[in-house]
């Protein structure tokens, strides 16, 4: 007896995507119109030389982006294909 149904991972997939989709629009946008705040805020915060932050900011938004494509928008994009 299967508690999960291929629909109901579906649906979590889908769901995860386009939440994890928003919150890595929701950054970009934070970072693309707050660049400069951002840039003082976080290297006051951590101790960042203000120069590495650009290249910190874009790592981190291709890895978010990387990581919920492979887990969330492939197992989704999967289940899709099979049902």
């Amino acid at each position: 007896m299967s508690l999960l149904t291929t629909s109901a991972l579906m649906q979590f997939f889908g769901w995860a995507t386009l939440i994890n989709f928003l919150i890595l629009a929701v950054a970009t946008l934070s970072i693309v119109l707050m660049r400069d705040t951002m840039i003082d805020i976080h290297s006051k915060m951590f101790g960042i030389e203000k120069n590495q932050l650009p290249a910190m900011y874009f790592r981190y938004l291709a890895n978010y982006k990387i990581a919920t494509v492979v887990f969330c928008f492939v197992p989704w994009l999967a289940l899709t294909i099979i049902s």
